[in-house]
């Protein structure tokens, strides 16, 4: 076998030797693994966009569409090393949320919908963990997601008045958990509240001009961002 340079097989020893060259991006370089394998996510994102643009109507396809860019954040999460129960709880929630993503396609699918995505924030929670606590953390979440509650429930329907709320506490307390993680998971949990605020504001208090544009181009980064957290060394999770 031919020595190689710096400890590295080149093109040509590879040929040499008969064997098969790869070239090793995913060793050398981890980041531009992972943002090569988020190319697909950002195109199916913008294929849903554009053709969300050019029809309102409810339909299958539609939904598949809408939930396909974090079906494949799911999938993509199968690369992440080490793997273990903080992968599949994201998956999880992941899965989740592209149940949710379909469920609210259809009007009358709401409760559906908010249900699939109350479970996600759970397994978001569950993922987080409570250590390190930062009980410090909690009151400035509480003092923005309550009087934002507060301030929208005299507009929600009766019936949703308890789902809301149970799935605002969860939505809260996932956001308190990320942002004691750190990392990308607390800019991601950020942006989640932000869409789900937007949503309820364009639902239920007044409809926003490009309402729908806001609340996914600031739902799919937030699970991007999220999912990403997989792939960050444990050391920076609390930073």
């Amino acid at each position: 076998m031919q020595a190689t340079v710096g400890g590295r097989r080149s093109h040509m020893d590879a040929r040499k030797e008969g064997l098969p060259w790869r070239p090793r991006f995913s060793a050398q370089h981890p980041q531009l693994r992972v943002g090569l394998g988020l190319l697909p996510f950002f195109l199916a994102c913008a294929v849903y966009l554009l053709a969300q643009s050019s029809t309102d109507q409810p339909s299958r396809a539609s939904a598949l569409l809408k939930s396909l860019p974090v079906l494949y954040l799911a999938g993509f999460l199968g690369t992440a090393h080490p793997g273990g129960g903080y992968r599949s709880l994201l998956q999880g929630a992941l899965l989740c949320s592209a149940v949710g993503d379909a469920c609210l396609v259809w009007p009358e699918a709401f409760l559906h919908g908010m249900a699939a995505f109350g479970l996600a924030q759970l397994l978001y929670l569950r993922a987080f963990g409570l250590a390190p606590l930062k009980a410090g953390l909690l009151p400035p979440v509480l003092l923005v997601a309550a009087p934002y509650f507060g301030f929208l429930l005299p507009h929600l329907p009766p019936h949703l008045v308890w789902p809301l709320l149970a799935y605002s506490t969860a939505l809260a307390a996932m956001l308190w958990r990320a942002l004691a993680r750190g990392g990308s998971a607390r800019w991601g949990a950020l942006l989640f509240l932000l869409s789900d605020a937007v949503l309820a504001w364009n639902t239920f208090f007044h409809p926003l001009p490009h309402g729908h544009l806001l609340v996914m181009t600031t739902y799919y980064p937030a699970q991007m961002l999220i999912a990403l957290s997989a792939f960050q060394s444990p050391r920076l999770k609390s930073h």
